[in-house]
């Protein structure tokens, strides 16, 4: 789920509220949720719970809550906080997963069963163009280690779309082919997606290369034998998620393009589809199981074939 910026503090003082929503975070744990999910789940649930029901009525615990409260607050964040329709579409799904939960634990009636989300307007997925690409790969050009891992990221970012957390997330382990990730001869990643749930996914052969290339200065770094693929510059240790954001982030400011993680799973999905590629090989490779961001996507892709069409439709003859 993702969020807007932020233009005012979050009260997350859930007050009588708060002891539920513990609960909630331990059913969210016990069911595999990743800890983003959660983290989201919760923090949704508490600023509902501390803004609008503490600060705005007199409920004292979850039994008196009712649709009309979830109500007014989707709007209140709309109409007085200003956040977009997507945002409150996100709020409505967290929200409407800790009912679920609440209705199914205690026994009673779920207040949002019958409840319909926010309407999303349909936007133009933001993706690269080829020249942002190519500038983005010329400042990682070079034989030292930082330039040869940084490289190799992105070209595996390229080449899969896949999430930030789950490219953190991969295991080279060349002697336990059980847990290795990776297989350069067969072009191939088994990733550790949501809900722990595992897939396998192709890369190109630049990716490969890439990454070939980085195994090799990789086997002199001091951390060499970890199982994590992606290790911190100067011998520090394994890269987090926020360090492989932060590279990105860094990267995109030395060419001056626009760039973050996730932008790569948008241009690798709008690509897939811009090419005539089928939409359930696309969820496969994606770890999604709803079509809903198909969809999405498919919107953007055929966007962008009725531009490449214009041309041949309405030349003058």
């Amino acid at each position: 789920m993702s969020a807007p910026i932020r233009r005012h503090p979050r009260n997350l003082k859930a007050g009588p509220f708060q002891p539920v929503i513990g609960s909630f975070k331990l059913h969210l744990r016990a069911e595999g949720k990743s800890p983003k999910t959660v983290a989201t789940y919760v923090e949704a649930t508490q600023w509902f719970a501390a803004a609008y029901l503490v600060a705005k009525t007199d409920r004292k615990q979850w039994a008196e809550v009712t649709a009309d409260d979830v109500k007014s607050w989707l709007v209140f964040l709309q109409e007085e906080r200003g956040y977009a329709d997507g945002y409150a579409n996100n709020q409505y799904r967290a929200l409407q997963q800790f009912f679920k939960w609440y209705s199914e634990d205690e026994e009673v009636p779920n207040v949002m069963a019958r409840m319909k989300p926010p309407k999303v307007g349909e936007k133009v997925v933001p993706v690269f163009t080829a020249e942002e690409l190519s500038s983005l790969s010329k400042t990682c050009k070079g034989k030292s280690f930082v330039e040869r891992r940084d490289q190799a990221i992105i070209e595996l970012f390229k080449a899969t779309g896949i999430r930030l957390f789950e490219m953190a997330a991969v295991i080279y382990a060349p002697d336990d082919p059980e847990r290795n990730d990776i297989d350069l001869d067969h072009r191939e990643l088994r990733v550790h997606g949501k809900g722990r749930k595992e897939r396998t996914v192709k890369f190109s052969h630049d990716a490969a290369r890439a990454i070939d290339r980085y195994l090799r200065v990789r086997a002199t770094h001091r951390y060499a034998h970890s199982p994590k693929l992606w290790l911190g510059v100067n011998n520090r240790i394994p890269m987090t998620p926020n360090g492989i954001y932060q590279m990105i982030a860094r990267r995109g400011q030395e060419c001056g393009v626009v760039v973050h993680p996730h932008k790569f799973r948008h241009h690798f999905s709008h690509t897939w589809l811009d090419r005539g590629g089928n939409e359930g090989d696309l969820m496969e490779l994606n770890g999604w199981v709803s079509p809903q961001m198909v969809r999405r996507y498919g919107a953007s892709a055929r966007n962008a074939r009725a531009r490449r069409t214009y041309d041949r439709i309405m030349s003058e003859e």
